[in-house]
Formats: structure tokens, sequence, C-alpha cells
């Protein structure tokens, strides 16, 4: 039933506005005085956007983020792919 795996690809343009809105809400965090890793993470893992600030609008930039694009960048960039 399950015989393929689902494989996820993101365009150069996609990935690059994807990191700007991140860098976005992680200055925005910042500025505010929150950790902003704590902050992000929590927000991935519970998709609540009570953990993003509204300063600078960055709780609305990180609404517009597909999760599954976000972690697939996030896991791509620690591993060096």
């Amino acid at each position: 039933m399950f015989d393929k795996t689902m494989t996820f690809s993101i365009s150069g343009d996609k990935e690059d506005e994807l990191r700007r809105t991140l860098t976005a809400v992680y200055d925005a965090l910042r500025e505010k005085g929150y950790n902003p890793i704590n902050q992000i993470v929590g927000y991935i893992l519970s998709e609540d956007p009570t953990y993003i600030t509204t300063h600078n609008n960055a709780r609305s930039l990180i609404r517009k983020i597909d999760r599954d694009e976000l972690l697939q960048e996030l896991v791509k960039s620690y591993l060096g792919d």
C-alpha cells in the first residue's frame, strides 16, 4: 500500500523567502527580549501562534510559512545538504 517514499522539494526562491521570513521573526523576538530559538521551537512543535510576538508583524509572517517546508529546511541546513 505505501511502497513509495514521499519527497519534498522547495525552489530556491521559496527557500530565500523562508530564510528572510524566519530571520525577520527571529529579529522581532530578540527586539522584544524573548529567546528566539525557544519561541520558534515552541511554535513549530505546537503551531500555537502566541509563541511569536506581534511586534513587526512577526506572528503574521510566520503563519505564512508552511511548517513542513520550514522543518525540511531546518533539517537540510543542520545536516549540510
